[in-house]
């Protein structure tokens, strides 16, 4: 497993990574090295991130090799399907997995998501267009899907 360390506009990215893909993505409170070489194997997922954060890129094409159960593994696949700029509730997360009762454990595996901002459990929100729960926190959620607003405010302030 190979680590790279970045700096982005939420803070310092931690990615993990091998030839089998990228397996872990998280943005840390704390203070880290940024690496001054990056592993072969996490160089396009640094570079894509990079394009991402620069407004050049609202997608990714990147081999990702996640670490969890089966059915955390359904929900980030679904998770995947949100388009770009999009948002969807956790109930409609839940019913397009073919479960509506299954809420809880949806928001459960949206929450063990290793692969933040690529797999873009950001977009999930309450069913009142609440910013629920994001492991990152909720200053990072609301960063992340006002730079994917399709429509840019600007500070009244």
């Amino acid at each position: 497993m190979e680590t790279a360390f970045i700096n982005t506009p939420l803070g310092i990215a931690k990615l993990e990574g091998d030839d089998l893909g990228l397996s872990s993505i998280i943005v840390l409170n704390g203070e880290e090295n940024i690496s001054t070489e990056i592993p072969h194997t996490l160089k396009n997922a640094v570079n894509q991130l990079q394009q991402y954060f620069t407004g050049e890129r609202n997608g990714f094409d990147i081999t990702l090799n996640p670490k969890g159960t089966a059915f955390q593994k359904r929900v980030w696949e679904a998770l995947l399907k949100i388009p770009y700029g999009k948002t969807v509730s956790y109930l409609d997360l839940s019913k397009t997995l073919g479960d509506p009762k299954a809420i809880r454990a949806v928001a459960a595996a949206n929450g063990k998501n290793p692969l933040w901002i690529i797999v873009p459990c950001h977009r999930v929100i309450g069913s009142d267009g609440s910013l629920t729960g994001y492991a990152g926190g909720l200053h990072r959620k609301k960063w992340l899907l006002e730079h994917e607003s399709p429509v840019k405010q600007q500070s009244l302030f």
